[in-house]
């Protein structure tokens, strides 16, 4: 008797793992496809922006430009997608890629449409609130709130490589490289402590060491690696637009 008990026991036992497994699994499987239908949507709509916005002056063709690559490489990752975390880093490309429109819809003084979900470290990262032009290592840098032939590489704010970059409009995109390197070259602390030191609304207004503190960065070990050389709800927005 106590032997049929036993085996009855871990039957149990048995089907009661086997049924969590499955119901994991039905749970992942029900998120990822959440998660799929999301992305694609805001895709969707990125994609309807590109196709039908045209630039009628040079920051809102660079910002059309730019918002086109992220609705590249959006669908690119949508196409690499396996997991729910992957997708949604496509939704999240795809904010990007609208924050683009924006940019240059307002650069053609257009309605640029409602706010969009907010990017990891851009409330942070804040805005640049002042026009100011630099010099760092014999080049030319400037910075905008306002779009012009000058400043026409526009950023909507976030972290890139481990530092907070404040949204803008910049004369030219000095953030890209660390993008695509994962890491800051040789002179950019001094870059970002000359271009936004003292800058109401940005995270370095108090200094580069408290603006990567501020963000959570590690500002000493950072420092030293540079110097060593190192949705809407989905309405239509009106105005012929909807994102």
């Amino acid at each position: 008797m106590g032997t049929v008990v036993t085996v009855l026991v871990l039957l149990a036992i048995v089907a009661g793992v086997v049924y969590l497994v499955r119901s994991r699994q039905a749970t992942q499987a029900r998120e990822l496809e959440d998660a799929k239908s999301e992305a694609r949507r805001w895709l969707e709509r990125l994609g309807g922006q590109v196709l039908n916005l045209v630039g009628t002056n040079e920051p809102a063709k660079q910002a059309i430009a730019d918002a086109s690559e992220r609705y590249n490489a959006a669908g690119s990752q949508m196409e690499q997608a396996r997991t729910t975390a992957q997708t949604r880093g496509v939704t999240e490309t795809a904010y990007e890629g609208l924050y683009y429109v924006r940019a240059a819809r307002t650069a053609m003084d257009l309605d640029p449409g409602p706010e969009l979900p907010p990017l990891p470290g851009q409330a942070r990262a804040g805005a640049v609130s002042e026009d100011r032009t630099v010099e760092v290592e014999g080049q030319g840098y400037s910075a905008s709130p306002n779009p012009s032939d000058r400043n026409s590489h526009y950023y909507p704010g976030g972290n890139v490589a481990g530092r907070p970059v404040p949204a803008g409009w910049y004369s030219e995109p000095w953030w890209k490289p660390a993008l695509v390197a994962g890491a800051w070259g040789v002179g950019s602390v001094l870059l970002f402590s000359t271009m936004f030191s003292g800058m109401s609304g940005v995270a370095y207004a108090d200094g580069y060491q408290d603006g990567l503190a501020a963000d959570g960065g590690d500002a000493g070990a950072d420092a030293g690696g540079d110097m060593g050389g190192g949705d809407s709800g989905g309405d239509d927005f009106g105005g012929g637009f909807d994102f």
